[in-house]
């Protein structure tokens, strides 16, 4: 589902943005262009994502639907990686 993808790319694009950030309080500036572009290409691709799913949905329960939905399945994907004391 693209709401999934869109969910999926935009965590993406929050991390490489707070990488780049803190690479240029770094001064690895190259570095920080690096993550600067990842982050814009992952962001450009939760937006493509976001433009089917607007095709997809008709309606707003729909919508808070399948969002409810789609967060779900990240959180669970993300449940393995999660930090353990």
């Amino acid at each position: 589902m693209s709401l999934d993808e869109a969910a999926r790319q935009l965590e993406l694009a929050a991390h490489d943005t707070q990488v780049a950030f803190d690479c240029i309080g770094l001064g690895d500036i190259e570095r920080a262009h690096t993550h600067a572009i990842t982050a814009r290409a992952a962001a450009d691709a939760a937006e493509a994502a976001l433009r089917i799913a607007l095709t997809e949905i008709k309606t707003p329960e729909e919508a808070e639907r399948a969002g409810e939905e789609a967060m779900q399945r990240l959180q669970q994907e993300m449940a393995p990686h999660a930090f353990r004391p």
